[in-house]
């Protein structure tokens, strides 16, 4: 298993040639109808709902009729009878999919709220509309709609549900819509409920999303502190839909911030383009953000976030962009520390983040809950406040009002952002800084991920391993103390294995979406262990996929 070659285009601004023909992409929108018996065009509606692109017949009108009308008889199936939140961001394929959707839910007599001033909407402020105005309900709750493919490419487009939790939805429910939506485009879209845009249009309602979510920020984060420290911040919304948010935070909280790029252009031509030598706006991603961190020494702290605002992206000082598990180690110090939590409030990782949290945790005395990927895992216990913090490596968290109750059940990109700012204001010094202190503490840990080719076939047998499958008794040298097939958080299935020693650790799952899987490692004993882990690591994931297969 070899690292994938990073293009010699990575980092640098997207050439005219790479950019998505809009016209084009938006025309097969309309134009190509998808069959459903194809598996690459049919509906997969994962907990990050359906994405694709129109150029492949995987992202298509067809697809956003059949889901909208499942949605809406899975609604009806529960007794959702409350109002639904939609909101889009800023990819091409966004706006007409919004303009599809509403045909459809108006058709079939829901209660619509869209951004009152027509903008975009991230998905935590999706989240934070449900939450708000389902608390203190127990029926008539509301639900919502994102339409967003994440930090995907621009010709990608991409359409999630959050039920009344506010969260991503769990498998029982995108499968009930997955499959009554491939029925749908099976029998040629026969029973979808639908009225002229005109009509739809005229009958949704408004909601101030940006207003009420930026107003609220005061009870999750110390805005005030931030304000008085004098803090110059700095932020590139990678032309995504919290461009106007950051905007508006700014203005009511008094901050020293400066939009970097207020650019918003669906063919996302003043990216630097990705490590793949394609254009995506992940603000983990050092080649992404390679502009952002150019501007580095002009902040004193500054930050990014991808075009729904899930992810977050910080940049630290001198210290440039920081790697997302550094920064969630840091910030999950921080705030149990300055937050009057319960004791008993737990913090949430995915088995695949760093041990760094493992160790911040027992210091802390703090219960630490180790689920599969997914933040799906974490929406229980932000819900009922046991869980102050879920965090993810792929740069995604959320996190407790100040009193301890629920702020959103979706990853918050600009929170994430926002605690960044915090702990440097309360602190005195930046997130790199923190970080580095715990690292004198725990040691420094490596850590990487590596992608290796994988069949179906492969992949499955992958999912689906089990502890006894794995022959080896020692790792880098290391005795392995722990084969783990399900989360011990949870108990829940993996979907993959990993393999535990007291200094480093792997992890190897398949792709949900791409024919590889993927290898994480950790090692607190340097660069070299690290490579010993991953090169052991494939050998023994070979050696029970041959023994499997």
């Amino acid at each position: 298993m070899a690292e994938v070659a990073v293009s010699e285009r990575a980092g640098k601004p997207a050439e005219a040639s790479m950019l998505v023909d809009i016209g084009r992409l938006v025309d097969a929108y309309y134009d190509i109808h998808p069959d459903p018996d194809v598996p690459s065009q049919a509906v997969a509606f994962g907990t990050s709902g359906h994405r694709g692109s129109s150029l492949d017949g995987s992202f298509n009108e067809d697809h956003i009729l059949a889901t909208s009308e499942a949605i809406c008889r899975y609604r009806k199936s529960k007794g959702i009878t409350g109002p639904l939140f939609i909101g889009k961001d800023s990819h091409a394929l966004s706006d007409p999919a919004t303009r599809t959707a509403l045909e459809v839910l108006v058709a079939n007599g829901v209660s619509v709220l869209v951004d009152s001033a027509d903008g975009l909407t991230p998905t935590p402020s999706i989240s934070h509309a449900i939450l708000t105005y389902n608390r203190d309900r127990t029926d008539g709750l509301a639900d919502g709609i994102v339409v967003t493919p994440s930090h995907n490419p621009p010709e990608d487009g991409g359409f999630k549900y959050n039920p009344p939790n506010g969260g991503p939805a769990d498998t029982d429910v995108t499968g009930a819509i997955q499959t009554d939506a491939n029925e749908l485009l099976r029998a040629g879209l026969k029973g979808v409920a639908r009225v002229p845009f005109e009509r739809a249009v005229a009958s949704v309602g408004r909601y101030d999303f940006t207003g009420i979510y930026v107003a609220d920020l005061a009870n999750v984060l110390d805005m005030e502190s931030i304000r008085a420290a004098g803090l110059k911040l700095g932020v590139d919304p990678l032309g995504g839909a919290s461009v106007g948010y950051w905007a508006a935070i700014r203005d009511r909280y008094g901050l020293d911030l400066t939009v970097t790029n207020e650019v918003v252009d669906p063919q996302f031509g003043f990216m630097t383009v990705d490590w793949d030598g394609r254009i995506r706006m992940d603000p983990s991603s050092p080649y992404a953000m390679a502009r952002l961190v150019a501007l580095k020494d002009r902040f004193d702290v500054a930050f990014a976030n991808d075009t729904d605002a899930d992810r977050h992206g910080i940049v630290a000082g001198s210290a440039g962009l920081m790697n997302p598990n550094h920064f969630l180690s840091a910030a999950v110090a921080y705030l149990y520390r300055h937050r009057d939590w319960r004791p008993e409030v737990a913090i949430g990782k995915t088995l695949v983040s760093t041990s760094m949290l493992d160790r911040v945790a027992e210091e802390l005395g703090r219960k630490l809950l180790d689920v599969p990927v997914g933040f799906k895992w974490f929406v229980a216990g932000l819900v009922d406040g046991s869980l102050g913090f879920g965090g993810e490596e792929s740069a995604g968290a959320s996190f407790l009002r100040r009193d301890g109750t629920v702020w959103t059940t979706d990853k918050d990109g600009l929170i994430a952002c926002l605690i960044a700012a915090e702990l440097t204001a309360k602190t005195g010094r930046n997130p790199a800084v923190a970080y580095e202190a715990l690292t004198a503490r725990f040691g420094t840990p490596a850590y990487r991920r590596i992608d290796a080719p994988a069949t179906r076939e492969q992949k499955a047998i992958l999912a689906k391993l089990s502890a006894a499958q794995i022959r080896a008794s020692t790792l880098a040298g290391e005795p392995i103390v722990a084969v783990v097939t399900r989360a011990p958080g949870n108990d829940a299935p993996i979907g993959g294995v990993k393999v535990v020693t007291d200094h480093g650790w792997f992890a190897a799952r398949p792709s949900g979406t791409e024919d590889v899987y993927k290898v994480y490692a950790e090692s607190f004993l340097g660069e070299e262990h690290l490579a010993r882990i991953i090169e052991e690591a494939q050998a023994v994931v070979a050696q029970a996929l041959a023994a499997a297969g």
